[in-house]
């Protein structure tokens, strides 16, 4: 939220800065990122936002000029392209036009704009990008401590279940501590003679990667770089280091490499086994001169390793630190590696090397100590007071060899000690101590979803007993994407706005190379909730640059028959309905409509239509008479049943739905690109699966679909199969339905959506309101009544294993786009145009929500006063909006002071009032 404010504060101080009657760009991007450094497009994509003091404000025409220099571009000498004016209300997602793009190279550029009535802008501020690297380019040779061959590491994704040879599991646990699974640390010493004009780094460490350069961390990554399939893809990160950070003479990279998803270890808690391959490494930087000569250091045969201190490590069992193991400044130069061994040259994973454009996952925020408890002697409970993803810095003083063994966990037995059976246990960090004064450590290749720390056999802030280590200090660190946010919400309703919370701490807690279930015993990409809840994410975060990376990841994950499982990357393969569900498969069909959408830029349909049509074309292969039977269904949906596969609904109604779901949408993309043959091909499969639809699971005379549940009629009504004749009943039906179960929801992960979708779209919200304001189960309230700060996978946390689960968090959509009323439209993907038209529910008195879309900042504020309704609202420049008021026809209504009957604006800041 802080970042999302420094924003808006900035976008105020530009807007300041902007003349009467002018118009200025800002917030220059290219390919969606600021200045990036990994730009792999032939042809990039340009952007920019436009801020005026003016309403109406609108752009009519445009000037880029892009150079090899910023020297260059301040001189106007645009020797790369210079577009001259063209005449475009366009500013966003411009292909660049100018003379053929180098690799590796760094490129800059600037815009002006002409506003409606003719008047040019000053030039913006500069923007650069650099243009990526090709593997051939890179030559990548992988270095490290021992090859794969000689790992002896068992290949396979196995489940840990029964079926995993214990033989096997043995003779991983008993090579844990070798070369094979062991952290490592890397380091190769070099020589700068001349002046450094720019140096530029590129590496991948797998699993994960601490860089150094002269003893300091190049970059603020945690779990760099993000997870992939290994046999499909492989992520590099890029640098662009100060020239200040090398010195004349001697200087030292230093690399440190850990586990991570690459390479799993069986022994404490893990969900699977799985592993690429022993801890490796790549490493390219390229150094250009002042003179014009270039120089490149590369991982080759010359490096050197030496074991870590670092002495476990395991992306699902926490990690291990043994201080006396430390080499004091050993990623500095002076430092004698005599002792050190020479690396080995390893096979290469066998994924394709690609530039990690995805942002990267950072320390978003601390916590202190909130409550401590000493159950016994020494024995002491920590609640820091916010459960999340992430782990532990503790800072310690004592005796040489004396360990501290830190457990995390999301909740407590009864006892008050930690609970790790939910969440996969056991997990904890052991640190040993160098007894060399206050000693401060946090994980580097680990973390697990906790609130609480429990430490034992320890001294609290005062050294009572000196057979004992005492500590000095404790925080949790909070890892999430570094993606930034894009929304606010805020209301009357308190259950609302702790909704809100709960919801977003959960996302953020799952928001991590991938979007995972939960931060502890899994930590897998299930497909679901990225579509169910993407409205929600996409209000909330910026995905423009994060969701590529998971298409990416889809397209990878896609087996030849054009199955899509339900995970992603598939690290482990479960088999079954848990591999192959539709409702999870077609996300690979929904998200690039989606970020089509939010976004306005087509190009996921373009780039990955091939795998949405393979995909819709599986489900064919799978159909009976085009009725799809196989899946998980409406996956924990509420009753007195246990939580699993879909017990109130049929699974193949589900399945069939979103077989049709996935055919109209690649119907549609045909249409959009213009596949002249595919157009007819999938409408017709569409209208077909339809009328199977409705003649398999649609009573003609009870006017209900399936068992009559709330998701066997919801979905129809929400998917649009159901006949117009019958809409009405259907819904009469579906409220008949929530009012015998007390105003309350039987739906389950699948359902939620469509169930509060079907209500909002159909002037039912007052439903959902009363569905949801209450502290009651299935509910938000009874998790907020149960004291949690996290969604939690069950509505009652007592019965669900995850307190950090994200997937029931759909009901963000209808905070954003019925409450406030931010709808997209359609017509004009990106919020071109798009439509205020707020809700006003139950004793509700405001609502205040902003959205910075790609165009700007969107806000929606209503508040109810003396008998009025006052609405504020703001609209980018370069866009327009089309207000729909709760109020009955022919009431007054003032913008802006004035009486008025248009409520369709350009930009601007308005004041709506009128009478309720």
């Amino acid at each position: 939220m802080k970042n999302f404010k420094n924003i808006v504060v900035a976008i105020c101080l530009l807007v300041t800065l902007v003349s009467k009657g002018q118009i200025l760009p800002v917030h220059l991007k290219t390919e969606m990122a600021e200045n990036p450094v990994a730009v792999v497009q032939n042809q990039p994509r340009l952007s920019w936002q436009l801020v005026s003091k003016e309403s109406n404000a609108s752009q009519i025409g445009y000037y880029i000029m892009v150079a090899s220099s910023e020297e260059k571009l301040k001189n106007d000498e645009a020797d790369i392209w210079n577009s001259g004016r063209i005449n475009s209300d366009k500013n966003l997602q411009i292909a660049y036009g100018g003379s053929p793009l180098k690799n590796e190279t760094k490129y800059f550029w600037k815009v002006k704009v002409w506003n409606q009535t003719g008047k040019v802008s000053k030039w913006s501020k500069t923007a650069s990008f650099r243009t990526a690297s090709l593997e051939s380019e890179l030559n990548p040779i992988w270095i490290g401590a021992i090859t794969k061959a000689d790992s002896h590491l068992p290949e396979g994704r196995n489940y840990h279940s029964a079926t995993f040879n214990r033989e096997k599991k043995n003779a991983i646990i008993n090579a844990s501590d070798s070369l094979s699974r062991r952290s490592i640390m890397l380091r190769k010493s070099f020589e700068v003679k001349k002046e450094i004009k720019e140096a530029v780094v590129y590496i991948s460490g797998l699993g994960h990667y601490e860089l150094m350069i002269n003893g300091e961390k190049t970059g603020n990554s945690e779990f760099a770089p993000l997870w992939t399939d290994y046999d499909k893809s492989v992520n590099y990160n890029t640098y662009e280091l100060n020239p200040k950070e090398l010195e004349k003479g001697e200087n030292v990279i230093g690399v440190l490499l850990g586990n991570g998803m690459y390479n799993t270890l069986a022994e404490r808690y893990t969900k699977f086994f799985v592993s690429f391959g022993p801890p490796t490494l790549f490493f390219k930087m390229k150094i250009t001169y002042e003179d014009g000569s270039s120089e490149v250091i590369k991982s080759d045969e010359s490096w050197k390793y030496s074991k870590s201190p670092i002495t476990y490590n395991s992306i699902f069992g926490g990690e291990d630190y043994n201080a006396n193991l430390e080499q004091k400044d050993w990623n500095k130069k002076g430092f004698k590696d005599s002792s050190w061994k020479k690396v080995v040259v390893q096979e290469a994973p066998k994924g394709v090397l690609r530039p990690q454009t995805a942002p990267p996952i950072t320390i978003q925020k601390q916590y202190v100590v909130k409550e401590v408890k000493e159950l016994k002697p020494n024995f002491y409970v920590f609640n820091m007071g916010q459960n999340l993803s992430g782990f532990p810095t503790i800072q310690v003083k004592g005796k040489k060899g004396q360990t501290v063994r830190v457990w995390v966990g999301e909740g407590l037995n009864d006892d008050g000690t930690i609970n790790q059976g939910r969440s996969g246990k056991p997990y904890y960090y052991d640190y040993i101590l160098k007894g060399d004064g206050v000693e401060e450590w946090q994980p580097k290749f680990s973390y697990y979803g906790f609130q609480y720390v429990q430490i034992e056999n320890i001294n609290y802030k005062e050294t009572k007993d000196k057979n004992l280590p005492t500590l000095i200090d404790l925080k949790s660190n909070f890892i999430y994407n570094s993606a930034g946010e894009s929304g606010s919400f805020a209301c009357s309703n308190e259950i609302f706005n702790k909704t809100h919370e709960l919801i977003n701490n959960s996302i953020k807690s799952n928001f991590q190379s991938v979007f995972t279930d939960c931060p502890q015993r899994e930590k897998l990409g299930w497909l679901e909730e990225i579509h169910l809840n993407g409205p929600g994410l996409m209000f909330n975060y910026n995905l423009e640059s994060f969701i590529p990376a998971t298409m990416q990841n889809i397209s990878d994950s896609q087996r030849e028959n054009g199955l899509i499982p339900t995970i992603v990357p598939e690290y482990v393969v479960f088999g079954g309905d848990f591999t192959d569900s539709p409702e999870w498969g077609v996300t690979g069909v929904i998200l690039p409509w989606m970020y089509y959408e939010y976004y306005g830029d087509a190009s996921l349909i373009e780039k990955y239509y091939p795998v949405m049509k393979k995909y819709v074309d599986y489900l064919g292969t799978k159909a009976k008479d085009h009725i799809v039977s196989h899946g998980l269904g409406d996956w924990y949906d509420y009753g007195t049943h246990a939580a699993g596969y879909s017990k109130n609904s049929p699974i193949a109604l589900s399945a069939t739905s979103h077989y049709f779901y996935g055919a109209s949408l690649v119907a549609k993309a045909a249409k959009l690109l213009n596949k002249t043959e595919d157009i007819q091909k999938y409408e017709t499969l569409t209208s077909d699966i339809k009328n199977a639809f409705n003649k398999e699971f649609f009573n003609v005379q009870t006017k209900q679909y399936g068992t009559n549940s709330q998701f066997s009629n919801a979905v129809p009504v929400y998917m649009d199969i159901v006949e117009p004749q019958y809409k009405a009943a259907v819904m009469q039906n579906l409220l008949a339905d929530i009012k015998a179960k007390g105003d309350r929801l039987t739906t389950g992960d699948v359902g939620n959506r469509y169930l509060f979708q079907a209500l909002a779209q159909n002037g039912e919200n007052e439903m959902m309101y009363k569905m949801n304001n209450h502290y009651d189960a299935p509910g938000y309230g009874f998790q907020i009544k149960f004291g949690l700060t996290t969604l939690t996978e069950q509505w009652d946390p007592r019965k669900g294993n995850s307190w950090n689960h994200f997937m029931m968090g759909q009901i963000e959509e209808w905070f954003y786009q019925s409450l406030a009323g931010i709808v997209p439209d359609d017509k004009n993907p990106g919020f071109k145009h798009f439509f205020i038209q707020p809700e006003m529910v139950g004793d509700m008195t405001f609502v205040k929500a902003t959205y910075k879309s790609i165009y700007g900042n969107i806000t929606s504020e209503w508040e109810k006063k003396e008998g009025k309704l006052i609405l504020k609202i703001e609209i980018p420049v370069n866009t327009s909006a089309t207000i729909k008021l709760p109020v009955k026809a022919g009431t007054q209504v003032k913008v802006n002071g004035k009486v008025t009957k248009n409520l369709r604006f350009g930009s601007g800041k308005y004041t709506i009032e009128c009478g309720i």
